[in-house]
């Protein structure tokens, strides 16, 4: 299967760079990213970003690791982005239930070849009024735990001032800006622990919105 093809993965994270930073730069809005130092070269993660415009997922061409990105499908069909998308990654259907299993599956075996996943944990575009926070699906941290890998929380606090989740796909000139956050360990977690990981996270990225909106008020 070519998501997983070990001959395209090796060129994965020079693929997403180069489309990232020339979509990005094209578009006057390069981006500024914090915490590449805390991901390890030989470490796999589910890293973990919030996600409230279509401009994250180029954002995260800037995650400096090979990684297996898991998504819905119509990625697919975004200019230059859905092509690499539909041979490197991984597509997701979150209304079939098969489609959600074989998406785990592959996700699962990629952890075992040593990848990295990138798993929105909102579960796509959900808040209603960014930078309010979607509840978290428990799929991302099942994965980790399952796979005792760290989670990696991501906030991207001003994607959706730039790029509004409104159809009109109109970019407003704002430096996109990304924190790549220490990993959280699931070493000796059970699936009991889900829901405490899944929070923890979801308080790191809340905790960090506030820093770069703190006039607003967030609720869980």
């Amino acid at each position: 299967m070519a998501t997983l093809n070990k001959k395209w993965h090796r060129y994965a994270l020079l693929l997403n760079q180069f489309w990232s930073r020339a979509f990005l730069l094209g578009m006057g809005v390069p981006a500024k990213v914090y915490g590449r130092p805390n991901l390890k070269k030989n470490q796999a993660y589910v890293i973990a970003p919030n996600h409230f415009s279509l401009l994250d997922i180029a954002l995260m061409g800037y995650i400096p690791k090979p990684f297996v990105f898991v998504g819905k499908v119509s990625l697919a069909k975004i200019p230059l982005f859905g092509n690499m998308f539909s041979k490197l990654h991984i597509p997701v259907d979150r209304n079939s239930l098969k489609s959600r299993y074989q998406a785990l599956q592959l996700s699962m075996q990629a952890i075992d070849e040593g990848k990295s996943l990138v798993m929105y944990p909102e579960g796509g575009i959900r808040t209603e009024q960014p930078p309010q926070l979607a509840r978290f699906k428990n799929g991302p941290f099942k994965v980790a735990i399952d796979k005792q890998i760290p989670v990696v929380p991501v906030t991207i606090p001003y994607n959706y001032l730039i790029l509004p989740d409104d159809g009109k796909l109109l970019m407003r000139p704002k430096r996109p800006v990304m924190v790549i956050h220490s990993p959280i360990e699931t070493v000796g977690m059970t699936d009991d622990d889900q829901n405490q990981l899944r929070e923890q996270t979801f308080e790191v990225i809340r905790q960090e919105l506030k820093k770069f909106h703190s006039s607003l008020t967030y609720e869980n």
